[in-house]
């Protein structure tokens, strides 16, 4: 089992857009046995964001962090800087991937922001806000995200 964290980073505008991408990550991590451990809903505040990728990894309390939300061109979508203000290591291939797939029907996949990286044992990768977007983000990335986790738990030698 691969144990995740939903955050959902919430805009100015309160909608049910941010609460289906949960529930969309949800379903879908299903098809790698991952099921979620925690879920949050923080409000798009740099610190915020900061504090539950920090919380969450440093405490071990997920193999991996899917946020959802705050990745594209407006001023309030700072989710790729907190991101890189906790990880250790970046993972860009998984965002590169993303934006590959998705931007081959959808050139606007190529404005995204996401960012992916590791801190401790923990995968962070952010996800856009909409849920057709999260579906075709997760799903481009579904097939080599366990195969990253089994490397995080030392499950294939270096």
């Amino acid at each position: 089992m691969i144990r995740v964290a939903i955050l959902t980073i919430r805009g100015d505008s309160v909608g049910d857009e941010e609460e289906l991408s949960g529930k969309v990550i949800e379903e879908i991590i299903k098809e790698i046995a991952g099921k979620k451990v925690y879920y949050r809903v923080i409000p798009a505040q740099f610190n915020k964001i900061q504090e539950e990728l920090f919380n969450i990894s440093e405490r071990g309390i997920a193999d991996m962090i899917l946020t959802t939300g705050g990745t594209g061109f407006a001023k309030r979508d700072i989710t790729p800087e907190a991101t890189l203000a906790v990880i250790e290591k970046e993972a860009p291939g998984l965002t590169e991937m993303m934006r590959w797939k998705v931007g081959q029907d959808t050139p606007k996949a190529f404005l995204s922001r996401e960012r992916a990286g590791i801190r401790k044992n923990t995968l962070i990768l952010n996800l856009p806000g909409k849920p057709e977007e999260v579906e075709e983000c997760l799903k481009a990335v579904l097939p080599i995200l366990a195969r990253g986790i089994d490397i995080l738990r030392g499950a294939f030698p270096q």
